[in-house]
């Protein structure tokens, strides 16, 4: 009964109404952003001088699992033990309007589960209980595909991404001294794009459930799908073809993932149907 009262309220309310529930979740949403924005403008040593910097160091984790590697296979090649460049800042507000950005985007990524959690909380009363049985469990997963392109852009892309662009030279007279705006943003590009692709699934399992798309579609346009993904991760890495190897295999597989996905719908859909057939007989004349 209690249920049905808030259907019906919400269902009663105006599109200004919307606009001013809209408006609370986005204000709560902001203001956990700031939260942590301020936690990790505080935390300068540990957010600059770790978290942000710590690709360009060769005692990070990436390397030296590199190293251990190369010892363990006897392959010196493997072990980045040295990136031959330097960051400036040559700009009067350079640094200090990095530590405001880059404060703001680790704010951002810490939050983010909170953030779809509020829009998930927007959006699901218009939903039907079909639909949200459906969709359950969506803030976990999508927050937790986030968090893990994430952390595969910071640990696995970026670093050998920065290994290639310090030790790339066309000439040994032009040094490597890169301005502290474009570390920066080439490392959240990295970073943010992996997050976001990483949300393939998510995306393949709301395109099966509305019926957009099918799992032999998917098998179909699997080449063409090869394609795209490799045109796009060329897009978001550097020109190198290990990186672009590095974003496009998972995406791939994330794709694969997609087809299983889209498969287990369908056969779910198909029992569903043939229950209410069974249930509901026609009737024949």
């Amino acid at each position: 009964m209690a249920l049905d009262q808030v259907q019906e309220e919400e269902e009663g309310m105006s599109f200004l109404d919307h606009l001013e529930a809209l408006r609370f979740h986005l204000l709560r949403s902001v203001a956990v952003i700031l939260i942590f924005s301020v936690i990790a403008f505080l935390a300068k040593s540990v957010v600059f001088g770790m978290l942000i910097l710590g690709p360009s160091k060769v005692d990070f984790f990436t390397y030296r699992v590199l190293c251990d590697l190369a010892n363990w296979l006897d392959v010196p090649a493997l072990c980045i033990d040295e990136l031959p460049f330097t960051i400036q800042s040559r700009q009067m507000t350079g640094q200090f309007s990095m530590h405001m950005t880059s404060s703001f985007i680790v704010g951002f990524i810490a939050a983010f589960p909170y953030v779809f959690w509020e829009f998930w909380r927007f959006i699901s009363p218009g939903l039907y209980d079909k639909e949200k049985n459906a969709a359950r469990g969506a803030v976990f997963f999508v927050s937790f595909l986030f968090l893990l392109g994430a952390a595969f852009g910071y640990y696995v892309l970026a670093p050998l991404s920065i290994n290639f662009l310090s030790n790339y030279q066309l000439d040994p007279t032009i040094l490597n001294e890169f301005d502290i705006t474009s570390y920066v943003s080439t490392l959240v590009m990295l970073v943010l794009a992996s997050a976001i692709m990483f949300q393939l699934p998510v995306v393949v399992y709301f395109l099966s459930m509305s019926g957009l798309v099918t799992s032999k579609m998917l098998k179909a346009y699997r080449k063409h799908s090869i394609v795209v993904i490799l045109v796009l991760s060329a897009i978001i890495t550097p020109p190198d073809v290990i990186s672009q190897l590095l974003i496009s295999m998972p995406i791939m597989v994330l794709y694969e993932v997609g087809i299983s996905i889209a498969k287990r719908l369908e056969k779910k859909r198909a029992i569903a149907e043939a229950e209410y057939l069974k249930n509901h007989p026609t009737e024949e004349e």
